[in-house]
């Protein structure tokens, strides 16, 4: 593992605006940039009360002028919901202005439901264009002559490093054929991961983005200075994803003592499941649980997410992460 990182849905809590969400994101960004994480990435999600990261790109620069290091963005852009030109545009503007700190991850999902994917897309295509919008973002993104048809502007030459988002053989495949660095999201679709780990890693063709296979698995997090108190404070989390399972999204619920109170049984087993590649506890535990994964799957880069309602909580069980994380990869080095 060569680097740590974050993934943040800037979450909208019960009793709290959207403008506390994006304060609370700048908090912890910021933040994270001095416990030492490598990369704080947002994602879009469209019309839910209970994320704030809608305007990915606009937050995105928002970061990075609030951080001076720290590589920052997007896990990801769900690519069907754009025109290649403008993300080309918009992630072309942002490395402009923050040179050699921009990411650009990319997802084949609408990333809401259908009715708000019609009313982002206007025009539905049947067919799955994603492969060639890829393609057609990257040509944006390299070295094009002045007396090319279409160039962005800006965007053309800046080589804005693009990732290739998953959760499935789908994407693992498409990243590989590409040679384009993978990130699959365990955090909340675990059920193919070492199956899609295998088939990126064996089928991986080099390529003038990357040399050989480099993967990022997302986990879970939710660190507490005891078992107790993580368990409690991550019960936020699994009741926003029952909500989400069930047809309810809303706001991220405030803890509970009793988490299986409020959530049938089947629909508990789903959520638990869905959410199992995950390190939850005190630092003795989380620890072992990071280690267990790390050394279980091996990733290049080992991306955490963690929905908690208080945020100084979310900004403690970050910092208690990274220092467990600074000392597994600093041991693995000196091995």
């Amino acid at each position: 593992m060569q680097n740590f990182s974050i993934l943040d849905l800037s979450p909208v809590a019960e009793g709290r605006s959207t403008a506390d969400a994006l304060a609370e994101t700048t908090a912890l960004a910021r933040a994270a940039e001095g416990f030492g994480y490598h990369r704080f990435w947002l994602s879009e999600h469209h019309n839910m009360a209970g994320v704030a990261s809608a305007a990915t790109a606009v937050l995105i620069g928002h970061i990075a002028s609030a951080t001076q290091r720290m590589r920052i963005g997007a896990g990801g852009i769900m690519l069907p919901n754009h025109a290649p030109l403008m993300v080309a545009e918009q992630f072309g503007t942002l490395a402009t202005l923050h040179p050699g700190r921009i990411d650009l991850g990319l997802g084949r999902a609408p990333g809401t439901d259908m009715a708000t994917a019609r009313a982002l897309r206007r025009h539905m295509a049947p067919d799955d264009s994603f492969p060639q919008d890829v393609q057609e973002l990257i040509g944006y993104l390299g070295d094009n002559p002045d007396n090319a048809p279409v160039r962005a502007i800006p965007g053309n030459g800046t080589q804005v490093p693009v990732w290739i988002l998953g959760s499935s053989l789908y994407g693992a495949q498409l990243a590989a054929y590409l040679g384009l660095p993978y990130a699959f999201a365990s955090h909340f679709a675990p059920a193919m991961l070492e199956q899609a780990l295998q088939v990126y890693r064996s089928s991986f063709q080099p390529s003038a983005h990357l040399d050989r296979p480099h993967v990022m698995v997302l986990a879970g997090l939710c660190a507490a200075d005891t078992d107790e108190q993580a368990a409690y404070l991550r019960s936020s989390q699994t009741l926003a994803f029952a909500q989400l399972h069930t047809g309810k999204p809303g706001k991220l619920p405030y803890p509970t003592d009793d988490v299986g109170r409020d959530i049938p049984a089947a629909v508990k087993a789903h959520v638990d499941q869905s959410l199992s590649i995950a390190a939850t506890g005190s630092a003795s535990t989380v620890k072992a649980q990071l280690r267990t994964l790390i050394d279980t799957l091996r990733p290049d880069e080992l991306m955490l997410t963690g929905m908690i309602h208080d945020p100084d909580a979310r900004i403690k069980s970050f910092e208690i992460a990274a220092s467990i994380l600074h000392e597994l990869r600093d041991t693995r080095a000196a091995a």
